[in-house]
């Protein structure tokens, strides 16, 4: 049992199992000099009310990773070179209250068995997040997988994502095979070869992405969410008056226009591959501008080598367009902020599924709709685009259905 260690070169391996109780710290490396690598193998890792930090990336093997009301804190110093932690538990990986997983920089998190994060307040965080290889993944009431950060640093090594690009980067449609954290790729967040994944809290990302799983489920509890994760500025950037009143970005749809006094700006154009899309949505169009709303992220289940087998959504997948204020899910909960200025509304982003089966339940949402503009005359976000790419549609005489939609789809144009 450990109470209190620090370690600043040298691998940390025990044969047995290492816990860390009532207030423990274990450290490794030095605050002020974040730039390296550190190794921490044994069978099993217990942490209560404890908490690990690390300055630099750490390397860890275990069998089984417990938290209880803990925290592993890792602090990749800006250092993109040297950034990347990889942290694999073979046989199991639980999470419980209030246990947080936090990077600034890359973290992927590797398993042969189950990751579950219990309940409310528990978190696995990073800036660029890769889950690979468990069973199963599950994602508990209250619980949160996030890549990006929401309020990421100066010093955090932050994902570049491809505003200005209208083509569209080949790892969304064809992705490895490996799951590998590739700083070189899209993607903010990632599952990769995990063959069920259960979802009653919030995924969150500007690029998620589901890569060989077999089924994805939505409680009703459960969001997986792009929302005003997209780009400020981007291909369909709306325009904006000298005064700060904009138009809305735009992606599927033209974004609304902003007027005042008698003086309108134009909403940014649409853009985008129709037949198969994967873009991020535009936002407000001033990046300088404290104000400036995002468009919507991407959300991509599967590909064409290899589809999911089912969805089934209960709960509510978005890639909406921020509205002034804040998204549409965080709108419910904030207070609309003051400004003289007035942004249009980020456009929506892309969902993007390859199914085998999709059920979409009484109660929930699938949407990516534009964000409103504020009251002072600035336009709202331009729709965004959800695409169905169906695999191994059942032909013959038998009637076998693919698809129950009971819910709600949005795409549609938000108005000011």
């Amino acid at each position: 049992m450990l109470h209190q260690m620090s370690i600043n070169d040298a691998p940390f391996q025990v044969q047995g199992q290492i816990s860390l109780l009532c207030r423990g710290v274990l450290s490794f490396g030095l605050a002020h000099y974040a730039s390296s690598e550190f190794e921490l193998l044994a069978e099993e890792l217990l942490m209560s009310d404890s908490i690990i930090k690390v300055y630099g990336a750490l390397r860890m093997s275990v069998k089984i990773f417990l938290m209880w009301n803990s925290e592993m804190l890792i602090d990749g110093g800006g250092d993109g070179m040297v950034a990347t932690s990889l942290l694999e538990a073979s046989n199991l990986v639980v999470l419980k209250e209030s246990s947080v997983i936090h990077s600034n920089a890359n973290l992927g998190v590797h398993g042969q068995g189950l990751l579950n994060l219990s309940g409310p307040g528990d978190c696995i965080e990073a800036q660029r997040l890769v889950l690979s290889l468990f069973y199963g993944i599950h994602v508990g009431p209250g619980s949160v997988l996030r890549g990006p950060l929401q309020n990421a640093t100066t010093d955090s090594v932050t994902p570049r994502l491809y505003c200005e690009r209208q083509d569209c980067p080949i790892e969304l449609i064809h992705p490895p095979e490996d799951c590998n954290v590739n700083s070189s790729l899209s993607f903010t967040l990632q599952i990769c070869r995990v063959e069920d994944v259960s979802v009653e809290g919030l995924v969150e990302g500007s690029v998620v992405h589901f890569h060989r799983a077999r089924t994805i489920s939505v409680q009703s509890l459960g969001t997986i969410s792009a929302s005003g994760m997209g780009c400020t500025g981007g291909v369909g950037r709306g325009n904006v008056l000298s005064n700060g009143i904009g138009s809305g970005g735009g992606h599927g749809g033209k974004g609304g226009r902003g007027c005042f006094n008698g003086s309108c700006v134009e909403g940014g154009f649409s853009y985008g591959n129709v037949d198969l899309p994967c873009e991020l949505g535009s936002g407000s169009g001033n990046d300088s501008l404290d104000d400036s709303s995002a468009g919507g992220g991407i959300i991509v289940m599967g590909s064409f080598e290899h589809p999911l087998s089912s969805l089934s959504i209960e709960g509510s997948v978005t890639a909406d367009g921020e509205t002034f204020g804040g998204s549409f899910i965080k709108q419910k909960f904030a207070v609309r902020a003051s400004s003289s200025r007035g942004p249009g509304g980020g456009s929506g982003g892309t969902i993007l599924l390859f199914l085998r089966t999709l059920d979409v339940g009484e109660s929930a949402t699938l949407s990516s709709v534009g964000g409103y503009g504020s009251s002072k005359g600035s336009g709202g976000g331009g729709g965004g685009r959800i695409h169905f790419h169906w695999s191994d549609i059942p032909t013959g005489d038998v009637y076998q259905p693919i698809a129950s939609v009971r819910g709600s789809i949005h795409t549609g144009f938000v108005f000011s």
